[in-house]
């Protein structure tokens, strides 16, 4: 009875795990949706939502922005994303942090630039606070 008792306990508790993973997957996939809309659209108030005050956003070019930084640059068209494309996107989670991998492939049109596409790799961490996932970190490469 002892064995059966710890046999259904261990599948509920595995059981509940899961679950709560796959929830939390979930909810990370919809954060990096809101935050890919909040950069086409230069939304201020969302990206500062959806961002971390601890923000490290790296670009494919080297340039590193803190969160006043990287929504300045969105909002002030500086930087300027017309169009976002995700692919291949993974996501896995340890306790209250994500690691989100993705392909994206875009248009720009960044201020006093022609318009561009890019490609890129992209590696972003994010944190869960109070409930909600934030982006705490971003670094892109180049695809060729």
């Amino acid at each position: 009875m002892k064995k059966t008792l710890l046999l259904l306990a261990f599948l509920l508790i595995g059981n509940a795990f899961v679950f709560a993973q796959g929830a939390d997957e979930k909810a990370v996939a919809a954060t990096v949706e809101k935050l890919k809309t909040a950069i086409i659209s230069a939304n201020e108030a969302e990206l500062k939502k959806l961002t971390s005050p601890s923000l490290s956003y790296g670009h494919s070019n080297g340039l590193l922005e803190d969160q006043k930084e990287f929504i300045r640059a969105l909002v002030s068209e500086e930087s300027k994303f017309t169009k976002i494309d995700l692919s291949e996107q993974t996501i896995s989670i340890s306790g209250d942090v994500a690691i989100v991998r993705h392909k994206l492939y875009g248009d720009t049109a960044n201020k006093g630039k022609d318009p561009a596409q890019v490609k890129l790799g992209v590696f972003m961490v994010f944190q869960k606070v109070k409930g909600n996932w934030v982006l705490l970190g971003r670094q892109a490469f180049k695809l060729v």
